[in-house]
């Protein structure tokens, strides 16, 4: 899992209207972002590329199936292995994902996306709580380009929720700045950054990876002779961008993305540790201070009154800096 929580995603400038269409060159016209066909090729292509990237540990291989979140983090993850195991993955094992269904939203312009319902063979099929299905959000730039994966969540068999469709049973996106909602998409990078800083503001139900998280970090914030400094930032430009599907009972699900660091001093005498993974990816050398950058993609379920509740977040190391 850890490989598949790691570069550096190509950006792309994403213009929003005052409609909430996105548009490019001119193309106003609302169809469906893609055909189930193609939708399900772009997930085979994708796992084909995965696989050939996490076998030899070569973030090449993958690098023009994966963008945004996921592919910052997965490129990353597949540099730091290749330095640490140059010969490959002798662990490698074929990821598969199968029982795929697509939530195609009918949409203007460019970008375009939708998203794969599938199920893993990295969980357990026993309807307990490690049967998950990963929900995996592919986007589309323009005609020339090909479709890549942005995002990936991971939820609960019982935590998915239906969404809303047409009598064509294509889905409703939720627009960047949809009044509606007790938080617009466009702002959930922001708020969530914010929140975990000091707590404001407090539009997040208490969780894992809200309170929790705030938590787990003040208590270990002083250990054994280092201090760590917590420092989070918004993520949202281009293929960072947050996406929503309405869901069938009018909330909005919504995928966005975050930027973490943590730097660590250590106190006169006391050795800062790094992982021969973390070492792959430093600049700079390590005396009194390391400061560690991830990139997170969380997946939020926002109501049009009340908390938001962030359902999930994967997470990966993109950055390493001693001093």
């Amino acid at each position: 899992m850890s490989r598949l929580t790691a570069g550096l995603a190509t950006a792309t400038v994403l213009t929003v209207t005052a409609s909430g269409c996105v548009t490019v060159h001119g193309e106003r016209e609302v169809v469906p972002s893609a055909t189930k066909a193609e939708a399900a090729e772009a997930l085979t292509a994708f796992t084909d590329a995965y696989n050939k990237a996490d076998k030899a540990y070569d973030p090449a291989l993958d690098a023009g199936r994966v963008t945004g979140a996921f592919g910052a983090t997965t490129q990353a993850g597949f540099t730091a292995a290749h330095v640490t195991n140059p010969a490959g993955n002798a662990r490698h094992s074929e990821l598969r994902l199968t029982d795929a269904t697509y939530t195609i939203p009918k949409q203007a312009g460019w970008p375009r996306w939708f998203v794969a319902d599938t199920d893993s063979n990295r969980d357990q099929d026993d309807k307990g709580p490690n049967d998950t299905r990963w929900l995996l959000l592919f986007i589309r730039n323009g005609p020339e380009q090909v479709w890549k994966l942005a995002y990936l969540s991971i939820l609960g068999v019982k935590d998915v929720p239906a969404f809303k469709t047409d009598k064509d049973g294509w889905a409703e996106p939720v627009r960047p700045d949809d009044p509606s909602l007790a938080v617009a998409p466009k702002d959930l990078s922001a708020d969530y950054a914010s929140y975990l800083q000091d707590g404001k503001p407090p539009v997040f139900a208490a969780g894992e990876h809200t309170s929790g998280w705030r938590d787990a970090r003040q208590k270990n914030a002083v250990r054994s002779g280092r201090i760590s400094q917590f420092l989070d930032q918004p993520l949202t430009g281009g293929d960072f961008a947050p996406l929503g599907l309405r869901t069938a009972d009018d909330r909005a699900l919504v995928f966005f993305a975050a930027r973490h660091f943590e730097r660590q001093t250590a106190a006169k005498g006391v050795r800062l540790d790094i992982s021969p993974d973390e070492k792959a990816l430093l600049t700079g050398q390590v005396t009194s201070s390391l400061t560690r950058e991830w990139i997170s993609n969380e997946l939020a379920l926002v109501p049009p009154q009340g908390p938001v509740v962030v359902a999930n977040r994967v997470q990966g190391l993109v950055g390493v800096k001693g001093e």
